[in-house]
């Protein structure tokens, strides 16, 4: 650990020197039965520093701070003062970026570079976005039937969120639950993945530095056992989750069983199709980002490329040569460009799919099966199959690494047929120079999101989500604000003068 810290910023040496604590009504407290849990750095796979573990009484003790909260200082905050708050701890952490970036790096394993470009201007863009929202939300008048009757309708904080984020993108999730619940007025339980915790803790530091009352954020760094006791909490109104599908599944039925509200943002295996007029150069490299970015550990990572017949060699050429060039290496080396994959688990279920797709009968034209114990850190280079058929596992389950799975097509319908193949529909996309054809296949391909000679483009404004097994609800926009309100109905007779 001292060797690692020589090489980190003061900032980030000092909070990860000391183990750290849950956060609930705005003081960093011990778990109530004294549990922790190790972190480690993916880039090593050495002991990083020691997380509180939350339990149920934890569960409870966060969901009594969130609703005393609603009920106290934070309920009763004009809307204008909410956005304020929001706009604070937007500049917060744009002042503490390169904390932000690195800490990231640090923790997920991906590149610093990719945290200084992606994911803490993402985050911090979310929450100014989301600041402009509270004093926007307006409710209606309604010319109804009865005379000498007025009727209108209030929009009103749902009420405790519980909100349950992956490992995959910490800080940049933590945004995207945070500044919309905030700004619809409500108070949450955030639990960042066990894996993952740390940005989500000194983003809490920030929390409290911007001002926001006791309780509004409460943070619990916790597993599965954690999300479980929150999601059945009678305190808790709305759950929001990101992850995968099998979890989200169970989320459902819970969440169902007891009428609560729900929004899941779950897994895809997105097909990616390149039509025979695109700009090939621009295809190979847009599509090698789109499966590549964060070593393929994406929801929305364009997995499975449909490649016309006619250009199909020229393109995987191209894949396979810019995968032998690309810099694989610690997540804080600023030369790094795939950092490694987030835990040994992962590794050994990304490792597990390679094997997998050789004894099946598919072609490994780029990578290779990576040892089977993970030696100095959990790296798995670019792998791309061919030969592919459709009913392989890694054509149609979602692998969360590095592995790209491309299979030649001859005509449109084709295509459609093999990109709707899935149980899956977070996002497709295209390549051509033919808008009349790229418009007709958004129509036709079922997906929550399709992208046209771009990948993953994204915006705070803009809704994000899928159909299907992909889940329910959007994210991000006037949308995503929508689940986090309650629509109430306001019934006023006159009586007669």
């Amino acid at each position: 650990m001292d060797q690692l810290t020589s090489t980190l910023s003061p900032a980030v040496s000092a909070f990860v020197s000391r183990p750290r604590h849950l956060f609930i009504g705005n003081r960093f407290v011990p778990a109530a039965d004294g549990a922790v849990r190790a972190t480690v750095d993916p880039s090593t796979g050495r002991h990083l520093v020691d997380v509180a573990h939350a339990g149920e009484v934890d569960v409870d003790r966060a969901v009594a701070a969130a609703r005393a909260a609603l009920d106290g200082e934070w309920g009763s905050l004009p809307a204008a003062a909410r956005g304020l708050l929001l706009a604070r701890l937007a500049d917060l952490v744009e002042a503490h970026a390169g904390e932000f970036a690195e800490l990231e790096a640090l923790n997920s394993g991906k590149p610093v570079t990719a945290n200084e470009y992606v994911d803490v201007p993402a985050a911090i863009e979310h929450f100014r976005y989301y600041s402009g929202w509270p004093s926007k939300l307006e409710g209606g008048t309604i010319p109804v039937i009865a005379p000498d009757t007025l009727c209108y309708t209030r929009l009103e904080p749902v009420g405790v969120c519980a909100q349950i984020i992956p490992w995959n993108f910490p800080l940049m999730m933590a945004a995207w639950k945070l500044a919309p619940a905030l700004a619809a007025g409500c108070a949450v339980v955030l639990k960042p993945a066990e894996q993952t915790p740390l940005t989500a803790l000194r983003l809490a530091e920030l929390v409290v530095e911007a001002g926001f009352p006791a309780g509004a954020v409460n943070v619990l760094p916790g597993d599965g056992r954690t999300g479980a006791a929150l999601v059945a909490h009678p305190g808790v109104a709305k759950v929001a989750f990101t992850g995968s599908t099998e979890v989200g599944r169970e989320i459902a039925v819970r969440a169902g069983a007891d009428l609560k509200r729900v929004t899941l943002e779950l897994g895809g295996k997105s097909p990616n199709i390149i039509l025979d007029d695109a700009d090939v150069p621009a295809a190979v490299a847009g599509s090698y980002e789109g499966i590549f970015f964060n070593s393929g550990q994406s929801c929305v990572a364009g997995s499975r490329l449909y490649v016309h017949r006619s250009c199909y060699d020229q393109v995987l050429d191209g894949l396979v040569a810019a995968t032998r060039e690309a810099a694989v290496g610690p997540a804080l080396e600023r030369g790094t460009q795939l950092g490694p994959l987030v835990s040994a688990a992962q590794y050994h279920r990304v490792r597990g799919y390679l094997v997998d797709g050789l004894a099946a009968g598919a072609t490994m034209a780029a990578g290779e099966v990576p040892p089977v114990e993970p030696s100095d850190g959990y790296y798995v280079r670019p792998v791309i199959f061919t030969d592919v058929t459709p009913d392989m596992r890694i054509s149609r389950e979602e692998i969360f690494g590095p592995v790209l799975v491309v299979t030649p097509f001859d005509d449109i319908d084709e295509v459609v047929t093999l990109a709707n193949d899935t149980p899956y529909g977070l996002a497709a996309g295209v390549w051509t120079r033919s808008l009349g054809r790229a418009h007709r296949l958004a129509e036709r391909i079922r997906a929550g999101m399709f992208y046209i000679n771009t990948w993953a483009a994204g915006d705070p404004a803009a809704p994000w989500g899928g159909v299907k097994a992909s889940g329910i609800g959007r994210e991000m926009g006037r949308a995503n604000l929508d689940a986090y309100l309650e629509v109430k109905t306001v019934w006023a007779g006159y009586g007669r003068p």
